[in-house]
């Protein structure tokens, strides 16, 4: 039977913060865009931490389909003793029954939280159905990753489903399930989710590039090759940093959103990153900067959920 400690291993705690990040931005948009939204609003507290919930058992779900993926094609072998079926912490059959139980519980925390969202009314039929159709579809996207004939993520697509999941699904649905109401503005923050979310797993790809290629996994890194692929990082970064200030100094006072320095200073370690990147010939170096992605997005949407709750 597998330890507490090899479940930890395969849910990857340190990728927690970025899936969080979408739906603290989607919750920051809604309040700040929905001024009737006041932050004493209980139903606001309860459908942010059922999202939250939610994406987080997306996240572990999508961490440990990686987990069986990888090593039912091979990707993964012995070596690689961060990774719990391959380092033989857990069995074949345990990681199964972990994929089929995570999946229900994030479909059925997805249905609670569509009820505090509307009430348990369903007035709004068509949202309903549309966000309801979203995790169905976040399910299967977390299981396709890696697992299956066609699985997305051996076809260099992964760039794509994460901006589309981190980004556009996770921060407007969001956003919607709590203010009922889309406004064209929000793509911009939405965006930069998603692409912080790409370019965390663009520097895992770059990092596991050589044996990736080896064992057939054709992610867009091996797909661009190792210096395109760096290049590819600095627009995903640098057009994310863009769309994100623009939203933020352009769409009210910057008291409003308060704490307007940190998001720069921020902005400012991203452009360090991007240098050691671009600089960098050795991808194991690149590990490190995994976590500083994921953690500073992270702080800059908490910095966001902060200014229209405290």
């Amino acid at each position: 039977m597998a330890s507490l400690g090899a479940w930890i291993k395969a849910a990857r705690p340190r990728t927690l913060p970025l899936a969080v990040t979408c739906v603290l931005i989607g919750a920051s948009i809604a309040r700040f865009g929905e001024p009737e939204l006041t932050p004493l609003d209980t139903r606001f507290y309860i459908v942010l931490g059922l999202s939250l919930l939610t994406v987080i058992y997306l996240q572990v779900l999508a961490n440990f389909a990686n987990d069986y993926g990888d090593y039912k094609k091979g990707t993964d072998g012995p070596e690689r003793s961060d990774r719990a079926m391959a380092s033989g912490d857990i069995s074949e059959h345990e990681m199964k029954r972990a994929l089929i139980a995570t999946s229900v519980k994030a479909f059925i925390v997805g249905c609670i939280t569509l009820g505090f969202a509307f009430d348990f009314i369903f007035s709004m039929i068509y949202g309903v159905l549309i966000l309801g159709s979203l995790g169905v579809l976040s399910i299967l996207a977390a299981l396709r990753y890696t697992i299956g004939r066609n699985a997305y993520g051996y076809k260099g697509l992964g760039d794509a489903y994460v901006m589309l999941f981190f980004g556009y699904i996770g921060v407007l649905g969001v956003a919607y399930l709590l203010s009922h109401s889309f406004q064209l503005s929000w793509l911009m923050p939405a965006t930069f989710s998603g692409f912080m979310a790409a370019a965390v797993l663009n520097l895992n790809n770059l990092r596991d590039h050589e044996n990736d290629a080896l064992s057939g996994k054709n992610t867009l890194v091996v797909r661009l090759g190792f210096k395109q692929a760096k290049r590819y990082h600095v627009c995903v970064i640098i057009s994310g940093w863009v769309l994100l200030l623009i939203f933020l100094f352009g769409t009210g006072e910057l008291t409003e959103w308060r704490g307007g320095i940190w998001y720069v200073l921020i902005a400012f370690i991203h452009l360090k990153h991007i240098v050691f990147v671009m600089q960098n010939k050795d991808p194991k170096l690149l590990d490190p900067e995994l976590k500083k992605i994921s953690l500073t997005s992270f702080v800059v949407a908490l910095f966001m959920i902060l200014s229209v709750t405290v």
